[in-house]
């Protein structure tokens, strides 16, 4: 018996198979990058050889992607059968704050918040609606990169707008929040003693978001009520004056459908740079735009761990996770020197060996590197659930 997570998003789709009769262990892992571009599908084996390495159509949709996927994954299983699916959802609006097992009811709910995440809600819903026809019988979980964030106090979650807009739903709810989960609960084994106080934990990747925590709960995120607020992302504009949206619109005439796209797909690392929305490519170029880019990221990141640490009343962690923050050694340098008023410093040969713990011995602030494994969440929640 094996359980297959399913992490779909605008572009790609990845998923994993586990042993789902103990403790989860990675079966095989798979994804598809480039949908709707130069698609691409890999097939990874536990330690990450290389199973399946193939160009796909240019017209792949999501909905054969998956399939795609599905296929070759599942006949690496010999005589295992799949229980189960999870999923990662990116909007699970005000009421879910833990995962839930799939009903037409609860799908029908969950189409409702596709224009607050326009990038990923349809294609996260997309391969339940695929294995809902394709196997009936299988048990499907869903878990929300919003509910991690329910646990924050009110006032953290309200606009300063007419009620009747917060009554209808119109609030903060943070995205992420499958990683923070994650993140947080893996640093309540690396370092106990500090996991239980004042952490933040950056999520770095071409979605990029901070999360403030207490106690092991979210207290506040740069995310709002779409996944298009706070950090400057990879094509994405973060944090944005209200009123540039009503000047776009009534000085260039851009309608409402312009203006989305603008927010989501055209700014960002992409719009001030002009050259990538990939941290790789900027850091490589000498473009004097892709140093523009870098430091606004940045900037933006310093700004809003210190507009945290006040949420939180102090810092005694910070915490680097996902593609950037993983990886990118001067990211990670950066963001510490602009944040040593708070008490971070780090060891520069622990940074660029990526160790797991980066701070400097003499720093009052702890500094972490964590993977996330948004994948392997999802399965416990899966396997707890189906069980």
């Amino acid at each position: 018996m094996s359980v297959a997570v399913i992490n779909a998003g605008s572009s790609s789709i990845k998923l994993a198979i586990y042993d789902g009769e103990s403790a989860p262990t990675v079966l095989v892992r798979g994804h598809v990058d480039g949908i709707g571009a130069e698609a691409r599908v890999r097939l990874m084996d536990p330690a990450g050889a290389t199973l399946v390495d193939e160009a796909l159509d240019p017209g792949v949709t999501h909905e054969q992607a998956t399939q795609m996927l599905a296929q070759l994954a599942t006949g690496r299983l010999g005589e295992r059968r799949i229980a189960a699916i999870g999923h990662r959802v990116v909007h699970g609006g005000p009421h879910y704050a833990a995962p839930m097992r799939v009903t037409d009811a609860l799908l029908r709910e969950l189409e409702e918040f596709v224009p607050l995440a326009p990038l990923h809600q349809p294609h996260n819903l997309a391969p339940i609606r695929t294995f809902q026809a394709l196997r009936p019988d299988l048990p499907q979980v869903v878990c929300f990169d919003t509910a991690f964030h329910r646990t924050q106090p009110a006032v953290a979650q309200t606009f300063a707008i007419p009620r009747k807009y917060t009554a209808d739903g119109v609030r903060r709810y943070g995205f992420h929040g499958i990683s923070f989960e994650y993140v947080s609960a893996r640093l309540a084994e690396i370092a106990p003693e500090v996991a239980r106080k004042k952490v933040i934990i950056a999520h770095l990747g071409n979605g990029a978001s901070l999360c403030a925590i207490e106690d092991g709960r979210s207290v506040a995120s740069t995310m709002g009520f779409t996944t298009v607020d706070g950090l400057v992302m990879g094509t994405r504009c973060g944090a944005l004056d209200p009123g540039v949206i009503i000047h776009v619109m009534s000085h260039y005439g851009l309608d409402l459908k312009a203006v989305e796209d603008m927010l989501y797909k055209r700014s960002g690392l992409i719009g001030v740079s002009g050259i990538s929305s990939d941290m790789r490519s900027l850091r490589a170029s000498d473009d004097p735009r892709a140093r523009e880019a870098i430091d606004l990221f940045v900037y933006r990141i310093r700004r809003e761990i210190g507009s945290h640490a006040a949420a939180l009343g102090g810092l005694d962690a910070l915490v680097f996770t996902a593609g950037i923050g993983e990886n990118d050694a001067a990211t990670r340098r950066e963001v510490a020197e602009g944040c040593a008023w708070l008490g971070v410093a780090i060891d520069e040969a622990k940074n660029s060996a990526r160790q797991l713990e980066i701070g400097a011995s003499s720093a009052r602030v702890r500094t972490f590197v964590v993977p996330t494994d948004e994948e392997l969440r999802i399965a416990l929640a899966t396997i707890r659930l189906v069980d």
